[in-house]
């Protein structure tokens, strides 16, 4: 840009970064992401124009939502499936994934009543469908949108959930299990990889035997049910906790499109998360992560129907699985390295919390007012 474009008054500051910069910077943010932008910004217009309008609001806060909730926590799920899968058809993984998808909910809706979530909506504080919709109860998920854009592994179910808790206790039990989850998923993951890490580089060496492939499909497929069996209640908190046929089908479709998308661009940008980790690519590697992630996900399903943050116990599987291969030199990454990736996913996952519980305390009255009573205000 020459200084004839810059904006009047744009002048260098002594340390060498000043308005002209920062206009430069700005402009190359609006240039590169102008299509995510406008998109984003014809969604809080759709947000704003139908809030008060509940039986378009709800299917408008859950199309957005099934699209951010998805490509957001992909990276638990099938983020690993995806780098390890690169040279495959997009379509194949997408058909894969979207069979699983549709064959998930639709056995939740046929079992429990029309509920699509496996009973997670019926835990108390979530158990009435909303009748009423804020602006940022809709426009909640576009905020996901932009922390999925940044890289940021946010959890989905703080996000969501907690704009429609009926009360702070609710928030409390989800956030009791969630931080449980990523104590148990480090440590088991910590135990698992300073035990085998040492194992695994020994014979997860030259080209993979045919098994290795389908026996990763399996077990990502397994893994994807189960992550839908405990968050398919983030985006289906804006419908009717009991769907009739013509809702269950636009509910299944909504997201099997978006997964469409989001295999064709080899996942959200949050897949670099998963894309940074070490051995990710190698399909044994992945397909050891995968399993591991299953158990520990059902056995929190069958611990209770109170929903948790997946994301959570995500971060502290790989957390713990990074650290056990710096110590046991069987990674790229030394300790330091190892230590500051997980402190940095900590970081941002805090951060979509704060982000979460600021957005539930602006626009869910009787958040707001537990809030409030507890601190004795």
């Amino acid at each position: 840009m020459s200084d004839g474009d810059r904006p009047s008054g744009a002048q260098e500051g002594p340390s060498g970064f000043g308005l002209a910069n920062l206009y430069d910077f700005f402009v190359d943010i609006v240039v590169k992401e102008r299509v995510f932008l406008t998109l984003l910004g014809v969604g809080f217009l759709t947000a704003a124009l139908t809030y008060d309008i509940p039986w378009i609001a709800m299917w408008v806060g859950f199309a957005v939502a099934g699209y951010s909730a998805v490509a957001n926590d992909s990276i638990q799920t099938i983020g690993t499936f995806i780098a390890s899968n690169r040279e495959q058809k997009w379509w194949h993984l997408w058909l894969f994934i979207g069979g699983i998808w549709l064959a998930t909910i639709g056995y939740s809706w046929w079992a429990y009543d029309g509920d699509v979530t496996y009973g997670r909506l019926a835990a108390k504080g979530f158990e009435a469908s909303p009748t009423s919709f804020s602006f940022l109860q809709v426009a909640a998920p576009l905020f996901l949108l932009i922390l999925t854009r940044l890289r940021m592994p946010v959890s989905t179910t703080f996000l969501l959930l907690s704009s429609f808790a009926a009360g702070a206790g609710s928030v409390a039990s989800v956030a009791t299990k969630s931080l449980a989850g990523y104590g148990v998923a480090f440590v088991l993951a910590f135990a698992i990889w300073m035990a085998l890490s040492a194992v695994m580089d020994r014979h997860f060496v030259g080209k993979p035997a045919a098994f290795w492939r389908p026996f990763q499909w399996l077990t990502s497929g397994l893994l994807w049910s189960v992550w839908i069996q405990q968050d398919a209640a983030n985006i289906a908190v804006y419908l009717p906790r009991s769907l009739n046929v013509v809702q269950v089908l636009a509910f299944g479709g909504v997201v099997f499109v978006g997964l469409g998308f989001l295999f064709k661009m080899g996942g959200e940008r949050v897949q670099e998360i998963v894309d940074e980790k070490s051995n990710v690519v190698d399909v044994r590697a992945a397909t050891v992560i995968d399993l591991v992630y299953t158990v520990i996900l059902y056995v929190f399903k069958i611990w209770s129907n109170v929903p948790m943050s997946t994301t959570w116990v995500f971060i502290g599987l790989l957390a713990g699985r990074e650290l056990a291969m710096s110590l046991r030199k069987s990674s790229e990454l030394t300790l330091k390295q190892a230590a500051k990736l997980m402190g940095r996913d900590v970081l941002f996952a805090g951060i979509g919390l704060a982000v979460s519980l600021g957005l539930a305390f602006a626009v869910n009255v009787e958040f707001r007012n537990a809030v409030w009573s507890y601190f004795g205000g």
